[in-house]
């Protein structure tokens, strides 16, 4: 299994979002995703102060053999964009949880992954070896459109 930092919460989408006390939310996408794609060419970001709504697509990751959504895991601001990423996205696939991040939000609800109104706690196998913690309420990811109790899940260490 891949490298999966304890600090993170995660999507089931393979993206990840670490929230600093200032509410402000780091988002990238996993190691696993990376190496999944390949060598990554492109990453799409949201554009400064675009509002990115969480379990919605926020972008798009490019690879020599593939593209994949980008799914913001928070609600909020967009006050950052990784420029680095422009010139070199191969950063993604070199340093997935450090200097691959993609983008960071300014959450404009600072509960939003771990308050009762926001996610609710679960309890079941996730992909690559993890277990789902939270979800997103009434949010249908693309592969279960079908399924109307299905949201798009965050996920945690096992």
């Amino acid at each position: 299994m891949s490298d999966v930092p304890s600090d993170l919460k995660y999507l089931e989408t393979h993206q990840w979002v670490r929230v600093d006390e200032n509410g402000l939310a780091t988002v990238g996408i996993t190691d696993f995703a990376q190496q999944q794609l390949g060598d990554v060419v492109y990453i799409g970001v949201p554009e400064l102060g675009a509002t990115v709504t969480g379990g919605e697509e926020a972008g798009v990751a490019e690879s020599v053999k593939s593209a994949s959504d980008v799914f913001s895991p928070v609600t909020g601001e967009v006050v950052e964009i990784n420029e680095l990423l422009e010139d070199e996205p191969e950063k993604v696939n070199e340093d997935p949880y450090g200097e691959g991040w993609l983008f960071r939000v300014k959450m404009t609800d600072d509960g939003e992954l771990d308050g009762p109104d926001g996610c609710r706690h679960l309890q079941r196998p996730g992909r690559s070896g993890v277990t789902i913690l939270y979800e997103f309420p009434g949010v249908i990811p693309p592969q279960r459109r079908r399924a109307p109790s299905a949201g798009r899940p965050l996920v945690g260490l096992q």
